[in-house]
């Protein structure tokens, strides 16, 4: 699943770094506008391939990360509502419980998220101009080499933050949506409502934690920011407004051109990246999450067999 929603990955990362792109007249005009626009853009410039940057760091993330956070989940919601508990789990519990797991796995795998947004963030170079890594195992010594151990934790703060967030937002709002969905008439506890409780869950995961998503971004992309709150404040004060051409030249204005002005400054520079964050996270939710219903469904189907047969 990753190697299929990695370039997804890299569009969203390089929207959020965009910073502002001076045209000949002055006006600010973005590299990257949109999903379909930042991958065409990818593509031809420096080939298909780039759009994969970050594979390798991406899949040692998942292995550390999507194990942590998933196989911790169920033990740490027992543990807070205690071993007496019966019936429907709170929903606090279940948010509280996924922000521990998400907080917890993201600390360990930091440093295979840098390394991907560094190998990710990294565009088409002027010739003669050397990359700063040649892979991944290249960039983690590089990093410790030149910056130091704990520069593989750089970001780790808005890091924590996002994904304890998405992580709350995927496991209690899936737990929550299936819950709902399961007391409508009709509704049974196979694949249809496993699919609807996944896009649910992806969706509740980008609207909420993609302000985070961009700050941690643009820590780990760009070490010009001292903290998160100073990438934060630059972030909301800085970005600048994309500007897409609304016609094109008139009789009455042959050497001009109008444009409508689609602001992304302010809040809204907080949900850049926003399409193929949730293109990558809704799919990918929904892969995981029918998956996951189904091996344990065939655990549970051996269990019971199991018991029977002795």
């Amino acid at each position: 699943m990753q190697i299929c929603t990695i370039p997804l990955d890299t569009a969203k990362v390089r929207l959020q770094l965009q910073k502002k792109a001076v045209a000949g007249d002055g006006v600010a005009l973005p590299k990257y506008r949109g999903l379909l626009g930042t991958v065409g853009t990818i593509a031809r410039e420096e080939g298909m391939s780039a759009l994969w940057k970050g594979i390798v760091p991406g899949l040692h993330r998942q292995c550390l990360f999507g194990g942590l956070r998933i196989g911790m989940y169920e033990p740490v919601k027992a543990f807070y509502v205690g071993k007496d508990h019966v019936g429907d789990v709170p929903l606090s519990k279940k948010i509280l419980a996924a922000l521990t797991t998400g907080g917890l796995a993201i600390t360990i795998a930091n440093p295979t998220d840098l390394v991907k947004v560094r190998l990710q963030s990294e565009g088409k170079l002027p010739p003669g101009v050397p990359r700063r890594y040649s892979g991944s195992l290249n960039a983690y010594s590089t990093i410790v080499r030149q910056e130091g151990v704990g520069a593989l934790w750089t970001g780790l703060g808005p890091n924590v933050a996002r994904n304890a967030i998405i992580n709350a937002a995927e496991l209690a709002s899936y737990d929550q949506v299936k819950q709902t969905i399961l007391k409508i008439p009709g509704f049974k506890d196979n694949v249809l409502t496993h699919l609807l409780a996944g896009l649910g869950a992806g969706f509740f995961a980008v609207c909420i934690g993609s302000p985070v998503d961009v700050v941690k971004s643009r820590m780990m992309g760009d070490s010009t920011y001292k903290n998160t709150l100073d990438c934060f404040v630059k972030t909301l004060k800085n970005d600048v407004c994309e500007l897409t051409p609304l016609c094109s030249h008139t009789a009455m204005l042959t050497n001009m051109r109008t444009h409508i002005n689609i602001c992304f400054a302010g809040p809204l520079a907080f949900y850049k990246g926003f399409i193929p964050n949730f293109g990558r996270l809704g799919s990918w939710n929904v892969i995981m999450f029918l998956t996951l219903e189904q091996v344990q469904f065939q655990i549970a189907k051996k269990f019971v067999q199991r018991i029977e047969s002795s």
